[in-house]
């Protein structure tokens, strides 16, 4: 097993569902983060090679390394998901595994956070990945239980299987994103029991932050997930310090929107309209202006209006 793909402080994005596309990565990649995560992709769409999931296995050139997350627990659809994976071998570098969605979607099919109640289910599915993968290196996402936490249970079931990291978010299933369900001393407790490294995620929002779950867990690096949607530069604030400002969204925004519409043609506005509303949060005028860009579908029209908002607005005081 190889485990300099984890460098000291390491910093990753995490998979969100509706956010983290190709264009959403590029722009957290050259705000220094050192991994990028696809999605969540089912393997039953990898399998039948769906379309639209196809699309989002695509990666950017400037993410190196790059991360595919699977979701799934039929053995046999598994290894017909990664059989097509193996095509993407010389672009790809992390195959890793979804064992924290809390979505009843997802967990209610026994796959997600679910396989969390079946230790030796997960484990297998581990095994069946290093044995059929073709990718350098492998991974798996898990909360703390499903509803119950069974911290060193799961550290020592990971312990058994052949990965080459392990991320881990800061709540069980049933905990779904409460703020005050988080708990980094369980992370912490599996960190001394795991042998291989150890990223940890959850409520991670600033620099300051940051400091503080490192230091509290003692995790070899941290994955950021909601907080990057509304500042996709917190990475480089985290690594280096960066003040915030206005001119600064606006340059995002604009690259950002400029490449969705790229990525995605004309409809590419429409998927947009979400991070209108995470790039424009805490801004004056703001309610105003997610209320104007629900009505636009016109990429030229979009991009004056949102030029125009914020070259005329300012933080709320």
């Amino acid at each position: 097993m190889i485990l300099n793909i984890i460098k000291d402080n390491t910093l990753m994005m995490a998979p969100l569902a509706g956010y983290s596309d190709l264009p959403f990565r590029e722009v957290v990649k050259k705000f220094g983060a050192d991994i990028t995560v696809s999605e969540m992709i089912s393997v039953h769409a990898l399998a039948y090679q769906n379309k639209k999931t196809l699309k989002m296995v695509e990666k950017s050139p400037l993410e190196n390394p790059f991360a595919l997350q699977i979701a799934g627990n039929d053995l046999e659809i598994i290894k017909k998901a990664v059989e097509l994976i193996n095509t993407f071998k010389d672009t790809i570098q992390i195959l890793d595994l979804n064992c924290g969605c809390p979505a009843p979607k997802v967990s209610h099919h026994g796959s997600g956070s679910s396989l969390l109640k079946d230790l030796d289910k997960l484990v297998s599915i581990l095994r069946l990945l290093r044995e059929v993968s073709l990718l350098p290196f492998l991974s798996v996402k898990v909360r703390l239980g499903f509803d119950k936490k069974i911290p060193l249970e799961i550290a020592n079931a990971l312990n058994d299987a052949p990965i080459d990291y392990v991320v881990v978010h800061g709540r069980t299933k049933s905990d779904g994103y409460k703020k005050d369900k988080i708990d980094y001393n369980s992370i912490a407790l599996m960190k001394q029991t795991l042998k291989c490294p150890l990223i940890a995620n959850g409520e991670i929002t600033s620099k300051e932050v940051a400091k503080q779950v490192k230091e509290q867990t003692g995790a070899d690096g941290l994955m950021i997930g909601r907080a990057a949607i509304e500042k996709p530069w917190i990475f480089t604030q985290i690594k280096e310090g960066l003040e915030e400002s206005v001119s600064l969204r606006k340059k995002v925004i604009l690259e950002h929107f400029d490449r969705s519409i790229e990525f995605r043609g004309d409809y590419g506005v429409i998927m947009f309209r979400k991070n209108l509303h995470a790039y424009s949060k805490g801004l004056r005028g703001a309610s105003d202006f997610r209320n104007l860009a629900n009505t636009l579908s016109d990429p030229k029209e979009t991009r004056k209006v949102i030029e125009d908002f914020f070259n005329t607005t300012d933080f709320e005081s």
